[in-house]
């Protein structure tokens, strides 16, 4: 297939898969025209790739999983190739993302903070109301 019908296939762009190919993530072979054109593993690479991808994942940390791409979705995560690496990859990246939240908490009650102080000065401002708001917003 053509990269029009991969990116079709997969919903990713066609730069995408230039840029998955680029990492050395997808391979393809040149027509005689000098086109792309891709097997049938590609849409479950590409897949793959872009769910890695949406879990935070880095294209260092797919190359670690490389092996396992050509599986299907649906099999991916039981792929049994160096599961220590990959998991302690999967820790690594969790950790990161703990952090990321933890500090966005940090900024979000630093904002709310500063618009409750800011609204109980006003004249026309419910502190109370303010709170319940600002709480509310943390739950969603």
């Amino acid at each position: 297939m053509q990269i029009g019908e991969l990116a079709r296939r997969t919903g990713a762009s066609r730069r995408s898969i230039r840029y998955y190919e680029q990492q050395g993530l997808l391979e393809a072979q040149r027509t005689g025209r000098g086109w792309r054109a891709y097997d049938e593993r590609a849409v479950h690479r590409v897949l793959n790739v872009r769910e890695l991808i949406n879990a935070g994942l880095r294209m260092e940390d797919i190359r670690q999983v490389a092996p396992c791409l050509d599986m299907k979705t649906a099999d991916f995560l039981a792929c049994q190739d160096s599961p220590d690496e990959v998991l302690a990859m999967y820790e690594d990246r969790l950790a990161v993302v703990e952090a990321k939240a933890a500090e966005l908490a940090r900024y979000r009650a630093e904002l709310v903070e500063r618009i409750a102080t800011l609204r109980a000065g006003r004249p026309d401002g419910d502190f109370g109301e303010t709170l319940r708001q600002a709480e509310a917003g943390s739950t969603a």
